[in-house]
C-alpha cells in the first residue's frame, strides 16, 4: 500500500504527495485526491494537512486514505500535524512591530512543544535615517538573549533569504505572523514560481488584508515542506491552563524554581525569584509586562467560560 504526505485538505478531500521508497517525498509528482475511510469518523478523529498516511487508489484514479501514521506534534490552530519548526514572521515597518503579538505567539508554541525561530521581514525598510534599524537591532539582541533565533529578512533584497532555507531543509515548518509582514511574499522569494497571492497593505489600519484561506504545504526544493496558513489578528489561551503560563516564558525557567513559594504566580508573592531577576534587569521589562497582560485575559476568559 502507497504513503504519502498530507498536503492539502479542502472540502472533504484530502491532497496526499507520495512518498518515495526512501521516504522522502516526491516533490516532482502530483498530488492523488484522496477521501478518508468512515472508521476515522467513528473513531472520532480525521487526518490533517501534515499527516503521514496510507492510501489505497480507485479505479478513477483517486484514492482512500487507510491509515494515519503516528504524529509526532498536533497543533490545534492551525490544524496540522508533525511540525517540527515554527517560523514567526513580524515585519520591521508596515505594519510596524508588534512584541505583545509576538510573545503571545511564542507562548503558544512553548506549550505546543515546537522550536520557534523569529523572522524580522522588510528589512530593506529599516532606513538608517529613522529609528526602525535600531529597533531591530533591540529587538534581535532581546529575544537572542533568551535564546532565541532570530533573522533579518528582506524579500525584495534577499537579505536573509538562504539562511532561513537552510533551516526550512528536511521538516514541516509552520509560517505564522502578525497580518500583512510578507508571509506570501517570502515564500515567493523562497520558491520561484510559487506565485502565491500577495495583497497590499492598509495603510489606514496599519495591517495587510487575509490572503490565505486554508493550510497547505508548500514543498521546497530541500526536502521542506512550509504550511501557509490563514493569518491570524488575535489568539485566546483557552486551550493553556493558568499555571502553566509561566513556564511558556522561558527565561522565567532559572529563577522559578528559587521561589520560595510552590506554585507562585510571580506577580506578588514575597521570596520571589522571576520578580527579584526583574528588578535586577536579568528579566526584560515588556516581557515581563506582556506576562502580567496574558495572566489576567486568561483569568478573564476562564471565569468567562
Amino acid at each position: 500500500m502507497p504513503e504519502g504526505i498530507i498536503v492539502k485538505a479542502l472540502s472533504g478531500y484530502y491532497y496526499v504527495m507520495p512518498l518515495e521508497d526512501s521516504g522522502v517525498p516526491s516533490v516532482e509528482g502530483s498530488a492523488v485526491q484522496c477521501r478518508a475511510r468512515g472508521i476515522f469518523r467513528k473513531r472520532g478523529t480525521s487526518p490533517l494537512v501534515g499527516d503521514r498516511v496510507s492510501y489505497m487508489l480507485t479505479e478513477n484514479g483517486e484514492g482512500t486514505v487507510d491509515e494515519i501514521r503516528k504524529r509526532e506534534t498536533e497543533l490545534i490552530r492551525p490544524p496540522v500535524a508533525n511540525v517540527s519548526l515554527a517560523v514567526l514572521l513580524f515585519s520591521v515597518k508596515e505594519p510596524d512591530m508588534n512584541l505583545n503579538l509576538l510573545d503571545k505567539f511564542l507562548v503558544h508554541i512553548e506549550q505546543a512543544g515546537l522550536d520557534a525561530l523569529i523572522v524580522l521581514t522588510k528589512q530593506d525598510l529599516a532606513d538608517p535615517e529613522n529609528d526602525a534599524r535600531d529597533t531591530v537591532a533591540e529587538v534581535k539582541a532581546l529575544y537572542e538573549q533568551i535564546g532565541y533565533e532570530v533573522i533579518s529578512t528582506s524579500s525584495r533584497t534577499g537579505e536573509g533569504n538562504e539562511l532561513l532555507k537552510e533551516r526550512l531543509a528536511g521538516k514541516i515548518s509552520v509560517f505564522s505572523g502578525q497580518s500583512g509582514v510578507g508571509k506570501s511574499s517570502m515564500l515567493n522569494a523562497l520558491m520561484p514560481g510559487l506565485t502565491l497571492e500577495t495583497s497590499a497593505i492598509s495603510m489606514r489600519l496599519g495591517r495587510g488584508k487575509h490572503t490565505t484561506r486554508h493550510v497547505e504545504l508548500i514543498p521546497l526544493d530541500n526536502g521542506g515542506f512550509v504550511a501557509d496558513t490563514p493569518g491570524f489578528s488575535q489568539l485566546d489561551f483557552l486551550e493553556i491552563g493558568v499555571e502553566e503560563l509561566s513556564t511558556c516564558f522561558r527565561e522565567f525557567a532559572q529563577y522559578a524554581d528559587q521561589c520560595k513559594f510552590r506554585g507562585c504566580t510571580h506577580t506578588h508573592e514575597p521570596g520571589c525569584r522571576v520578580l527579584a531577576a526583574k528588578a535586577e534587569g536579568m528579566i526584560s521589562e515588556s516581557r515581563y509586562q506582556h506576562y502580567e497582560q496574558f495572566l489576567t485575559e486568561m483569568k478573564d476568559k476562564k471565569r468567562r467560560y
